[in-house]
């Protein structure tokens, strides 16, 4: 009697579900850009903004539909102009401002909000050096901006537990550089540090070096 053929893992159905591809589903940002280029976008106001909302929400559904300001400061970072303000939406900006300063606020995480920052202040630094009032204006501009957008996800009951007390942590170190930009890294490696902090955020490295001795200061 012939002995049946052997089984290969690969014939199994549980085998084949898991070499098969997961399909990864856009991001925001990418179907921002993606509406951007079917309407073929020079400008936008904000008609065109909402319409772009729209069609998120009903991709995504309402409580993953992306912000009025969030869209509006994707399409500036594409090159759109876009006319739309509240008090969320990145300040306008010129060139060469536009391009030096693209990019350059993020804090999906801690640890995001600290690079952006450690880049903010350099990029400070410069413009004060050379007395560029402009730029110095812009850029805080820009840091109140986050400020006021990290406390408004901070307190909102669409955001969890967890993403909101770090969001309000966020905001808190916004405001600390405002206030005072030259101390605040020697403030934040002790903030970091502490108790609360270490309560709060368990898994968060310490990094112990100050901006200054960093860069060889």
């Amino acid at each position: 009697m012939a002995s049946p053929p052997p089984t290969h893992d690969a014939d199994k159905p549980g085998q084949l579900r898991a070499h098969m591809p997961v399909e990864k589903k856009p991001s925001k940002k990418q179907l921002i850009l993606s509406r951007r280029q079917e309407k073929g976008l020079q400008r936008a106001g904000v008609q065109e903004v909402r319409e772009i909302q729209a069609e998120i929400r009903r991709r995504l559904g309402a409580d993953k539909a992306p912000s009025l300001s969030y869209i509006a400061s994707i399409l500036r970072e594409a090159g759109v102009p876009v006319d739309y303000r509240d008090r969320f939406a990145d300040p306008p900006m010129r060139e060469p401002y536009a391009t030096q300063l693209l990019g350059i606020l993020q804090f999906h995480d801690l640890a995001s909000a600290e690079e952006s920052l450690r880049r903010i202040d350099v990029v400070y630094r410069q413009y004060r050096e050379t007395a560029d009032r402009e730029g110095t204006t812009i850029l805080r501009a820009l840091v109140i901006k986050g400020k006021q957008r990290a406390v408004s996800l901070g307190f909102s009951p669409r955001v969890g537990p967890k993403k909101r007390q770090e969001k309000q942590e966020i905001a808190r170190w916004f405001r600390v550089w405002l206030e005072t930009p030259d101390l605040f890294f020697d403030w934040l490696e002790v903030r970091k540090q502490s108790e609360e902090f270490q309560q709060m955020f368990p898994r968060l490295p310490v990094r112990v070096e100050s901006l200054n001795e960093a860069d060889g200061a």
